[in-house]
């Protein structure tokens, strides 16, 4: 069973900022955990917009690890180290929650893109090396998530750093006995997943609120929503192809079996009323109710097993797009109508649906005579790259567009035609690890 330990500093961020203030302080005094110990003072410590939109904070000091530079796309201050003609190697790669930024870990530090435009925020690389397995954003703000990775880590793997980017240090820790596997954020909460467990925290005071255990879990598999009024959370559950879904806000579990393999990877939508899932086999993409469990559609990848790396929503939940080692990512058209779930979003503009009328099979008429595939419902567009490679998706906030990121180091953003279908359109390539980007 792992061990919790956590240090903080006397005073944490807000976790509930106000909407109308980009600068997110705690004024007040909170019941400390007996678990959390101080360490050091953060004085007056802030969540910051990282937007690059405002004005730039003359309180954002540097490290005597690091060399502070000026980026000429940015009004943040950026860290790089000293030897910028190194290239480092990438370790990790994760959207953030609206999928307007992208946060890449490396042997050497993290970095920090926004997706559109495409540019360079900052980045913080580490002198004498120093290796960032994990790097996981909240929204635009200055708190990170970090954890050690790589042949040199920066920080043990079994604990998670808060990051505060507004000090250029760790504000925080949660120490565990075995490696962190993946870490979620919430505004309100800090989910960190292990091999076959996960913690949930309260994000005020480090306060422990839950565990939950899972299988075998090497992957880290776990999705939250993001919305404050309710709070969904999508783990594996305890057998071969299981899915655990935890409703807080009605304190109600849900478990439900979702492939006869075992899970590779799944999806949430921000509300956290769908769920997409992926098996071992990669083949077939199941979306489900996450209120009943209710299988509500099933779409075909492939024939071939895959391995599929990354599956998300777009944000009115129309669509969904999936890559795998294929080298394909795909776009697929949802035939669910978020108002049935008790959504009151419209579907307005059927484009989506008529899209995944011409999706399907020409030979589905004689569904249940030939085998399952030739009534499979397929992609409407699809964008091609490297094969074996590993990317992750996104739908860029622009309509129909997709936002694809490569280990390979490399940045698309493409637009697919929602009726027509088809490939994909390419709208800009960068390879962001180029030494010359951040200069």
């Amino acid at each position: 069973m792992a061990t919790l330990s956590a240090v903080s500093s006397a005073s944490w961020p807000n976790p509930n900022p106000s909407p109308n203030s980009a600068f997110l302080s705690q004024d007040s005094h909170h019941e400390r955990n007996p678990a959390v110990q101080d360490r050091t003072s953060m004085g007056q410590s802030q969540r910051t917009d990282l937007s690059g939109d405002g004005d730039e904070d003359e309180s954002f000091p540097s490290s005597p690890n690091h060399h502070t530079v000026r980026s000429p796309n940015s009004n943040l201050r950026e860290v790089v180290s000293h030897s910028t003609s190194h290239v480092p190697s990438l370790l990790h790669i994760s959207f953030n929650q609206d999928h307007g930024c992208f946060a890449a870990g490396t042997d050497n530090g993290f970095r920090i893109y926004n997706c559109d435009p495409f540019r360079e925020i900052f980045r913080r690389d580490f002198d004498h090396t120093g290796g960032i397995g994990v790097v996981e954003m909240l929204f635009r703000c200055n708190i990170l998530a970090l954890v050690g990775g790589g042949p040199e880590p920066q920080y043990p793997l079994n604990k998670v750093m808060i990051w505060d980017d507004h000090q250029s240090r760790c504000i925080g820790e949660l120490s565990f006995r075995s490696e962190v596997r993946a870490v979620k954020l919430r505004r309100d909460r800090i989910i960190v997943v292990l091999e076959q467990k996960i913690f949930l925290y309260n994000f005020a005071d480090l306060k422990l609120l839950h565990q939950i255990e899972t299988i075998a879990n090497p992957k880290g598999l776990c999705a939250v929503s993001q919305l404050t009024s309710s709070f969904v959370l999508v783990c594996p559950g305890l057998q071969k192809g299981q899915v655990r879904v935890e409703h807080y806000a009605s304190r109600r579990t849900k478990f439900f079996t979702a492939h006869d393999s075992r899970l590779a990877c799944f999806a949430l939508t921000t509300d956290g009323q769908l769920l997409a899932t992926a098996s071992t086999k990669g083949t077939l993409v199941r979306i489900y109710n996450t209120s009943d469990g209710t299988l509500l559609q099933e779409v075909r990848r492939g024939a071939d097993r895959a391995e599929v790396y990354s599956m998300a929503f777009s944000s009115n939940a129309q669509w969904l797009a999936v890559s795998s080692d294929k080298g394909t990512v795909h776009v697929f058209g949802l035939k669910v109508n978020p108002g049935s779930l008790g959504n009151d979003k419209s579907r307005s503009g059927s484009d989506a649906n008529n899209a995944v009328t011409t999706s399907g099979s020409s030979l589905s008429f004689i569904k249940g005579v030939l085998p399952k595939y030739f009534s499979s419902e397929w992609s409407v567009a699809q964008f091609r790259l490297l094969e074996g490679s590993q990317y992750i998706v996104a739908f860029g906030h622009q309509k129909n567009t997709v936002v694809i990121v490569g280990m390979d180091g490399s940045f698309y953003r493409c637009q697919f035609d929602p009726v027509a279908g088809g490939e994909m359109t390419q709208l800009e390539c960068h390879k962001f690890l180029k030494p010359e980007a951040a200069v």
